[in-house]
Order: structure tokens, then sequence, then C-alpha cells
């Protein structure tokens, strides 16, 4: 099942993504909140009594008679305690045959913080003070059932569903010190979306092709079969000194760009999109637009709903 978050009347309420009678590309929307009423797509993900409620209500509607996804505006489809992102997850980033002794033991681990959050909707914001944002489209883990100390047997039942993420970074700001934060933590560089797939659609996560567009150029390509570490490994693997809640992200890595494009790779400019692509999960698009100053600035209600 696919789960949004969508904005109805000022207010974020969940929905569910049916194929309409023209499909692939007539996706309508199912909204929710009727069906369970007080209830987010977190809730749906580690509830299976909400979740087999929802399910029952898309069996019996008719999609012809559902509002077009397309005219929908789609909020971040979870809104996440913690955002944990993962470094040169894929053979391509570490180099192609490389050998069994020279693969990491665990995973590289960074964080973003909460400000990062975007829904696929937002355009992102190039800040003034960076003169190099990049891009990486990554397949990201949505935490369903809480996860403390879980066996590498047991990490999987932990994971609710997976959902698509732009790791935006400020290549200028993330080299200036050991430390990435501020690199990785403008306001808005953390897209998600725009759907959840629950994980008994989503999983096992083998054989997927991840592609990734800079403006209907392909810049990355990868099988999911080129993982270093799986969506079950990292969540064992970080539950061993964090408790993991529902509704948290695990960002699992972007494949390396391809050898031509790195070569000639500039930094994102106002206007430039990006489309991040995988096998059953959908695609998310990223624009770019540059930064306004304040005093010119429209104002807003704020953040990412």
């Amino acid at each position: 099942m696919r789960l949004v978050r969508h904005v109805l009347d000022g207010a974020t309420r969940p929905g569910a993504v049916l194929p309409g009678p023209d499909a692939p590309d007539d996706d309508r929307l199912l909204d929710l909140a009727p069906v369970v009423p007080g209830h987010d797509v977190v809730d749906l993900l580690r509830d299976p009594t909400l979740l087999d409620q929802a399910r029952s209500a898309a069996a019996t509607v008719d999609p012809a008679t559902l509002p077009l996804l397309a005219d929908a505006r789609l909020a971040p489809p979870v809104v996440p305690g913690a955002i944990l992102c993962i470094g040169h997850n894929y053979t391509g980033h570490l180099g192609i045959g490389v050998p069994d002794e020279d693969r990491p033991t665990g995973p590289n681990v960074f964080v973003k913080t909460p400000n990062t959050l975007s829904g696929p909707h937002d355009a992102v914001v190039i800040p003034a003070a960076s003169n190099a944002v990049d891009y990486e489209g990554e397949i990201a883990v949505v935490i369903g059932r809480r996860a403390h100390r879980v066996p590498l047997a047991e990490a999987e039942a932990c994971i609710g569903g997976l959902t698509l993420f732009d790791d935006v970074s400020a290549r200028d700001w993330q080299q200036r010190t050991s430390q990435w934060t501020l690199g990785k933590c403008a306001d808005g560089f953390g897209q998600l979306g725009p759907a959840v797939v629950t994980a008994d659609e989503a999983l096992p996560l083998t054989g997927r092709e991840l592609t990734v567009e800079r403006d209907g150029v392909v810049t990355a390509h990868a099988s999911t079969d080129q993982m270093v570490f799986s969506p079950a490994f990292l969540v064992h693997h970080l539950s061993q000194v964090m408790t993991l809640e529902p509704g948290d992200v695990i960002a699992t890595g972007t494949p390396a760009k391809t050898a031509a494009v790195a070569a000639t790779h500039v930094p994102m400019r106002h206007g430039d999109a990006v489309t991040i692509s995988v096998t059953g999960l959908g695609s998310l698009t990223t624009t770019f637009v540059d930064d306004v100053p304040p005093s010119t600035a429209t104002p807003t209600s704020g953040g990412p709903l």
C-alpha cells in the first residue's frame, strides 16, 4: 500500500494512493482521515489493525470516483524524530570489485536535523552562502516498530515501509571541517516522499533499480543489490546504540555519479530539477530555486506540514 500525507482545507491528513482507471499514469487519492479518524501515517505503519482498516477502505472504493493525486498538495509522508543517513553504501562509491577485506565493517552514519525536512512539492532553496549545492538520490527506510538492540534476524520486522529521499548537500560547507553537519543541514535539505510503500510491498529490497536524473540526463544508476549494508542490517546496527521510534527515517545512501557526470558536474542552479526513481517505489522530483533576501521574501506559513 502507498501512504501519503496530503493537505486539505489547511489540515494535513493521511491518504492512500490507488491506481486509476487509466493506470499507470492516473493515480488517485483516497482520503483516509474518515477511515482512521485522529490517526496519521505513522500510526498506520505501527498498528496492523489500522492498516487493515485502510486496506479494506481501499479495496471497496471505485478509484474512478476519487480525485487525482496530481491535484493534491503532498506533505512529507512522515515527520521523523530522527533522520539518519548512510554514506558510501553502494559498491560504486567504494569502487567496483572491492575485495571483501577492503569493505567497511560498519556503515558511515551522519544525521540531518529536523529543519532539513521538506515535502515532495516543496522547492529546495539554494542558500546564498553556498556555491556548491549538490544532490543525492536515496531510498529511505521508515521505522514502523520501536527498535532497541534488535537482533539482525528481527530487524526487518521493524521496518514500516520505504520511501525516497534527496540528501541535498552544500559541498563547500561540508568540506570545511571534518564534521559534515553544516553542509548537510541547511533548511529544506532533506526532501522526503512522495509516498511510503508499506513493507509487505517494498521488501525485500532486492533487484530494484535506482535511477537519478538531472534535467532529464541520467547521472547515477545502480541496483539495490549493490548495497553494502541492507535496510535490515542498518536497523539492527543503529538500534544497538540508539532507540529507533516509529516514523524515524534511515536514508540508505546514494550510488556514485557516473564518471562522465562527475567529471563535468556543476553545482545546482535556479530551476534545475533532479528526479529519483526506484522500481516499485515511484519517483521524487526536487526543484531548486535561488535564495530570496529576507527583505523581499513573501511571507509563508513556515516549514513543511
